[in-house]
Formats: structure tokens, sequence, C-alpha cells
């Protein structure tokens, strides 16, 4: 109902403005207009929507709020637009004006969506809202080379493929980048550790398997950090890598390789695309930041170190810190790395993708490194003044004790490893149901509803949370089939399945919607919500939100099911009640897509 809401906020803001003059003149020399203070209803019974533009004016007007507000229902009535749209307005407490869309309206509404397979939900260019053309650079995932993919990669991948979906059903142009670490001082002493112990690895793809290459890091990390000659032949390493040298980066690449291959892996079982874009890509590109930075007066040499002190973050000593740009030794860091993909990807840098809204997708631990290279690209300019850079933070996968979640052994909990435990826990459960209920099914099928509702209950638990907060996982809270999960979910899509398999034809086309029941308007109300909750999405980068909508309306869904009846209904009723439950369908299965799931028929 966003193109609704939108209607009456401009008829409401006329309203006001014709009741008040004076107070619209007041408002527009102060560069402002007046605000009907348009929002949903907080209760079924107060309408679909509440004006409560009244109050603030109350102050200014010298008038009491139900003067005001009957004052700007009268212009309301006046207004030949606004009864097309709403019943008589009501108003309430101390000034507050209902709204009550006429019921034909809404019918329509529903109608109108039955048809459309965007579901009421308007592109870019649609909307008017400008940037179809322009790219939106989605920024997530990221691990690093020569490293398994672990549980903290998880929250990354899901929620940046899901607000990539999202943005691409607006009608963006996003470019999914996957920015790998694959490039630095980890390569020098793997390589040389390598050389030492394993030659084979240098010269021979897949040698060792990657659980055998993580286990090199390790030692070579272990003997970096205690052996000074060690540390200098790795350092030696990264030179020749920089510089270039065949054997160094043959060996690189093969270690690349063997790390995408398993990658890849784990992308393709999640259904996530991505583009590759690692440290490495922006290394030519890295000598300008330092240069761009000197000619734009911010670069300050401070102990041999090039840097550019932050303007309003202090240390401990109470002094400005730094974002350092260049070692002392003139090696380049991960801040050098993200100022040269922000110049790339804003345009700045030649041949970059001029994008004008750039998300970036870590873990909340990395919100200080990311607000300083923020402020250091927008002090230089490297920002269009239309562009957007956005962090997009996390919390923790903590385990059922609140800790950070790891194996009982103690270590990290390796992400393919997350994954199996999750379908072959949803295996065991529908077997254990499929038994119960006295079900025979192929092994095909259980495979199939046991991987789609395992990885579908990772995706979902992840999701529905507050990206802001840690969540603690649990296998038995995810694969419940109650509560707000991806099984009550699926369900719901399989629930709406069996009333076409026993004979209710939704695809009918019926001349007019015709609803008479509590249960038929409060589903009807909850399917016209889908394009606001998009469009909060898009702009808060939140997928809770749309988490929380399909929750909702496979409540108010099944409320309907249970309480009205669809197909032993009368056969005045009957289509309009299947076209309801076709509606409710195809919104889950939408929704659920842009959250990166896929639904089923039976289960």
């Amino acid at each position: 109902m966003l193109r609704i809401a939108q209607t009456l906020h401009s008829q409401l803001l006329a309203a006001m403005g014709r009741a008040f003059p004076e107070a619209a003149a007041q408002a527009e020399a102060a560069g402002k207009s007046l605000d009907p203070q348009l929002a949903a209803a907080s209760k079924p019974e107060f309408g679909d929507f509440q004006a409560n533009g009244a109050l603030p004016l109350a102050k200014p007007l010298g008038q009491a709020p139900r003067q005001i507000a009957a004052a700007i229902v009268e212009q309301l009535a006046a207004d030949s637009g606004f009864a097309e749209l709403c019943e008589a307005p009501q108003i309430a407490g101390p000034g507050f004006i209902n709204l009550t869309l006429r019921p034909e309206l809404l019918a329509a509404e529903v109608q109108a969506r039955l048809g459309d397979p965007r579901l009421g939900v308007p592109s870019v260019e649609e909307g008017g809202d400008g940037g179809a053309g322009t790219p939106v650079i989605v920024d997530f995932s990221s691990p690093n080379i020569a490293k398994e993919m672990h549980v903290g990669h998880l929250r990354s991948t899901i929620i940046g493929d899901s607000l990539a979906r999202v943005l691409e059903f607006r009608g963006h142009p996003v470019l999914r980048l996957n920015h790998v670490g694959d490039w630095g001082t980890q390569f020098g002493m793997l390589i040389t550790h390598l050389k030492q112990v394993a030659p084979q690895v240098l010269e021979t793809a897949d040698a060792v398997d990657l659980g055998d290459l993580v286990a090199f890091y390790r030692q070579a990390k272990q003997r970096f950090d205690g052996d000074e000659a060690f540390q200098t032949t790795s350092r030696e390493e990264v030179v020749k890598l920089q510089g270039g040298d065949p054997i160094s980066r043959k060996a690189w690449q093969l270690l690349c390789d063997q790390s995408r291959r398993e990658f890849q892996t784990i992308y393709d079982r999640l259904d996530i695309r991505l583009t590759e874009r690692g440290e490495s890509f922006y290394n030519p590109y890295l000598e300008a930041v330092v240069t761009g930075l000197d000619a734009s007066g911010l670069l300050v040499v401070d102990e041999g170190a090039r840097c550019v002190f932050l303007e309003g973050v202090s240390g401990k000593d109470g002094n400005p810190l730094p974002v350092i740009v260049q070692k002392t030794d003139g090696g380049f860091n991960y801040a050098t790395t993200d100022l040269a993909a922000i110049r790339y990807r804003f345009g700045a840098a030649p041949g970059g993708d001029g994008a004008r809204r750039v998300i970036y997708v870590t873990d909340s631990g990395q919100a200080n490194h990311f607000a300083g290279v923020f402020q250091v690209a927008r002090r230089a300019g490297w920002i269009p003044a239309d562009g957007r850079l956005e962090h997009v933070p996390f919390g923790l996968v903590q385990g059922e004790d609140g800790k950070k979640l790891k194996t009982r052994s103690g270590d990290t909990v390796r992400l393919k490893d997350l994954l199996d435990e999750a379908v072959e826990r949803s295996k065991a459960d529908l077997c254990r149901r499929l038994q119960e209920e006295g079900r025979s099914e192929d092994e095909a099928f259980i495979e199939q509803v046991a991987t789609t509702v395992g990885l579908a209950a990772v995706k979902y638990a992840d999701l529905s949370q507050n990206r802001n907060t840690n969540y603690q996982f649990s296998f038995d809270r995810m694969l419940a089939l109650q509560g707000n999960t991806a099984p009550y979910l699926l369900y719901a899509v399989v629930r709406i399945a069996g009333i076409a398999r026993k004979g209710g034809d939704m695809r009918a086309a019926a001349a007019a919607l015709h609803f008479s029941e509590p249960q038929e308007w409060a589903l009807v109300r909850e399917l016209l919500k889908l394009d606001a909750v998009i469009a909060e999405v898009e702009e808060e980068l939140l997928p809770n939100r749309l988490c929380s909508y399909l929750f909702e309306l496979s409540q108010v869904f099944n409320r309907f099911y249970d309480q009205v009846p669809v197909l032993k209904a009368d056969a005045a009723a009957r289509p309009s009640r299947l076209a309801l439950c076709r509606l409710t369908a195809d919104t889950l299965k939408l929704g659920l897509g842009l959250l990166g799931i896929a639904t089923l028929e039976r289960m």
C-alpha cells in the first residue's frame, strides 16, 4: 500500500495547507513543509492509517489539537480524490485522525497484484526513484585464500546475498563483489614455509587438500611470530611477489585457484553469485592513493609512516588517530587497499565502476576501520556528492552457551560442516515424521526436502535476527515447525499447494473479488504491505524486516485458513478466497526468494 500511503500523504498535506495557510507559509519560509505524520495504524480498530500532524501544530497555532484535526478533516471532505480512497475520517484521542481505506479499493489492489509478477512492488524506473542505470556495489563474503570458510563467513555471505537480491529486484544493476584476501604478508610467510616443507604444493595443482593447506598456514604463522629470520625471508618473498617474480607468482596462483574451487563449492550449495575482485586487483592503484592524498594536503609523515589523521577520533592519549596508508618500510596495508577500492568503485580511478551506492557487509568489529577509511575518502573528495558509502555491520554467531560458536575441541566451526549437519538433522526429523504419519516416500524426495529445509533453516535463522546483534545458533530452534522459522514458512507454502492439489483452482479469473469475513480483510491488508516492506529493506538494509513480515503473513494466513472455509465455501465466496491463497503463496515465494531460500510443494 506504499502508493496509497504516498497519495494520502499528499492529500493530507494539501488539506493542512488549505486549513492553515499561515502555518504552511511559516514552514515554507523555514525551508520545510507541514508534516501530516502519516503512519500505519497501530491497531486494526483504528483503521489503516493514522495522521498525527495536528498535535505539533497546536502550540504555534494556539489551538487545541482536536480543533486543528477537525479543520483538516473538513478540508479532506472537500477533496473528491480523498473520498475515492477513504471512508469518512475519524478523530480520536487528543487529535489523531484515523483513516480507513474503502473496501472496494483494497479488493481492487488485490485483484491487480494477482496478475502482476512483481506483486505491486515498483521497479526503480516505475517508481521514478532515479539511479536505475547506476551500479550498486555490494561487497560481501570475503574469505581468505589458503583458509577454509568458517561460520564467521556465514553472516556476511547470506546477508550480502539477500541485500543484493532485494536491490536487483527493485531494478538496480548490482555488482556483487567478493573482496577475497589474496595478497599481503600472509602469502610471503606461507610460500616461504611451503618452499621448505612441501615444495610440491607450489608446483602442482591440488597437491594437498585445503585442510592440509590450512595446517601449513598455521605452521607458517607460528614460525613468523617467533622466528626473526623467517620473518625477514617472508617479507623478501612478499617483495618478490609484488614485483612479479614468476616463481612466486606461479605459487601464489596455485594457492588462489585451489581456494577458489573450495569456496565455489560452498557458494553453489547456498545459491550465491559473486564476482571475485580480491585485494590483488587493487595493487596497481595503491600508489595513486598516496599521491592523491598528498595532493589534497591530507597526507602527513609521522615517524616514517605516511598517514592521514582523523577528525573527531582520538586515542587514549587524546591525540587524533591516524589511518596509515604507507608503512615505514614502504609497504601498504588494508586501509590503502580499501581506499583504492573506494576510488575505483566510485569511478575516481581510471576505468572504475561509476557506482553511486557502495555497501560493505562485514562484522561489527571492523566498524572503526571503515569509519576511518570512509572519512579519509570523503575528505579526499573521492565520493560523489550523490554517492552513498555504507557499512552494514553484523554481530557474532554464538553457541547456545552465549559464547562464540566453536567445535567441542575449541576450533572454529567450518561452514561446510555446519551445513552438512543442518541437512542431516533435517533429514532425521523428516524421516521421523514420515514414520509417525505412516507415509512412504522415495529417497530422492527425502534428499530434496532435507536439503531445502536444512539450508533454509540456517539462512532464515540468521536473516531473521537484527544483523546488528549477536545471535545464538540452535539447530533445534531453527528446524522447529512452529515459531519464526524457515520450516514454518515453508509449511505455509506447502499448505497452499495442498489446496490446489485438492481441487482449488487458484488461477481461475474472478470478475471481481468480494470479501466479508474479518479474517479475509486481515489477510488482504497484510498482503498489501509487501511493497512498503521491500522499500524499507532497500533503504535500511535490514533483511530481518522482510523475515518479520513473512512470518506475520504466514500467521495471518493460517488463522484465515483455520477459521474460514475455502474449498467448502459457497460458490460466491470460493473464488475470492482461493485468490487470497494464491496471492499468499506468491508473496511468500517471492519474499523467501529474496532471502535466497527455495520453497517446496510438499514436505
